[in-house]
This record gives structure tokens, C-alpha cells and sequence, in this order.
């Protein structure tokens, strides 16, 4: 391979995934070249609401193998609920490996962690914050169904970060009701880029397929799957809309002086 194409690649990630075999639809493309979870001046922080079967893995495992090729000694590591969730993100990343040529090669290989001759690595772990305590230094961290993990698991992955001017949190999922750290980080203030690609924006998902999937899951499982509404949990006695109308922002008189 030419240094041309090598520094070709490195400024575009999206050169990177054709070589593979992978043409990426607009938004794919967009969040890869995105300053968003490059750029030295940028909090580094993206949240990924994405329909299954939009490709949000595919674009997670680009940028997985994009920042362990192109920076060495790269630390990447994913989370999810479970380890099997993990290890499925992970033969992701390896299957579009394969597909490469002129990248850094393997020097190790397991179920569980990739190493490559540069220095970097890629592991698949459990969500389970007694066993990721240990872990620092990571330059990238990717958490895939983060709708689904607890809060405890969250607060361990923020402190591996810390001491990288270049550490980066992505975060991907559908959404699993109103509660958790995903759906407060969409819906709060903090700063974020946030990408939401719904079934209807996936050329690869016909209409006559959701139409099927509306009739089989019914209206509010499928705005969820398919729609990516954030829905109040089961146990609600009372919606959140309800909630949010007892609160006035009007002023209160208070019912007594000190």
C-alpha cells in the first residue's frame, strides 16, 4: 500500500470503510468524519439513537478500527449489558479487519481483545462495574445498548477517561423508556453530539416490512423500536406528561416569612 493511501485514509475514515466493501448511507458518513470525536478542542462525547439494523454497529466498529490504526498504542474497549453483546461488537470489528489490506496487523487474537503491531488494543468487556474498576487510560469507549446498563457502570467507564486529552465516550442504542443515563444524556443540556436515525431514514428497511412489524408489535412497541420514542416505563403510576403539567413556573408565594 502507498503512504498516499495510508494518509488518505487516516484523514477520512470513510476511504477506510469503501476499501472494506462498506458504501455508507449520509448519516453513517457524516458522524465518521465528524470533528465531533476527533478533534483535539472537541468534549469528544456522542450518543448514537439509532433503529436496529440502521448499521450503528457497523459505524461503531469503523470508528473502533479507525482510532487503533491510525493512533498508536490506541486503548479501545467496549461495554454493554452483557458479555455476549460485547463479544458480538467485537467479531463486528474483527469481520471488517479481515476485510483490509495495508493496516496494522494482529499480533494478538482472542475471543475477548485484538492487539495490532502499533501498539493498540481492543477488548470486549462485560458491563459489570466490579470487574472494569481497574481500567485506564482508554482513548476510546464505546457502550453499546447504553439505554440498558446501569448507572453504576457509567460512573466507573467517565474516571478511564479522565487523563486523555484525546478520550471519547460514544454511546449507542434504541431507546428503553424514559430513565437511565442514555435518555437523560439525549434529553438534558449537556453537550453532546447527538445523531437519531429512525427505521424510515434506513434505505435498507422497506415500508412494507415496518408495516408488518406496526401490525405484529402494535403502536407503542413499535414507536419505540422502529420510531425511537422514549416511553415511560411500565411501572409509571403516572406519565410523564402528567408530571410535568402539575409543575408551574409561575411564581409561588411561600406560606410564611422568616
Amino acid at each position: 500500500m502507498t503512504m498516499h493511501l495510508d494518509l488518505s485514509r487516516a484523514l477520512d475514515p470513510v476511504l477506510l470503510m469503501k476499501n472494506a466493501g462498506y458504501v455508507l448511507d449520509r448519516w453513517q458518513a457524516d458522524l465518521m468524519r465528524s470533528t465531533a470525536h476527533t478533534s483535539p478542542d472537541a468534549l469528544k462525547r456522542v450518543l448514537m439513537l439509532c433503529a436496529r439494523q440502521t448499521g450503528k454497529s457497523t459505524t461503531a466498529a469503523g470508528m473502533a478500527l479507525h482510532r487503533a490504526y491510525y493512533e498508536n498504542g490506541a486503548y479501545v474497549v467496549i461495554f454493554s449489558p452483557s458479555q455476549g453483546q460485547s463479544d458480538e461488537m467485537l467479531r463486528t470489528i474483527k469481520s471488517l479487519h479481515n476485510k483490509l489490506s495495508g493496516v496494522p496487523e494482529t499480533i494478538g487474537d482472542s475471543v475477548r481483545k485484538i492487539e495490532f503491531s502499533n501498539g493498540s488494543r481492543i477488548r470486549a468487556l462485560h458491563g459489570d462495574e466490579k470487574t472494569v474498576r481497574g481500567i485506564s487510560a482508554v482513548s476510546l469507549a464505546l457502550i453499546d445498548e447504553a439505554a440498558r446498563v446501569p448507572e453504576t457502570l457509567i460512573a466507573a467507564i467517565r474516571p478511564m477517561l479522565a487523563t486523555r486529552t484525546d478520550g471519547t465516550l460514544v454511546a449507542l442504542s434504541t431507546p428503553f423508556g424514559k430513565r437511565g443515563f442514555f435518555y437523560e444524556a439525549w434529553s438534558g443540556d449537556a453537550i453532546w453530539h447527538r445523531v437519531r436515525v429512525p427505521a424510515t431514514e434506513c434505505p435498507r428497511i422497506s415500508k412494507e416490512f415496518l408495516a408488518e412489524e406496526l401490525k405484529e408489535l402494535g403502536a407503542q412497541r413499535f414507536s419505540e423500536e422502529y420510531s425511537l420514542e422514549f416511553l415511560d416505563p411500565d411501572e409509571a403510576v403516572f406519565s410523564s406528561a402528567i408530571i410535568e403539567r402539575a409543575f408551574s413556573n409561575k411564581e409561588v408565594k411561600p406560606l410564611w416569612k422568616l
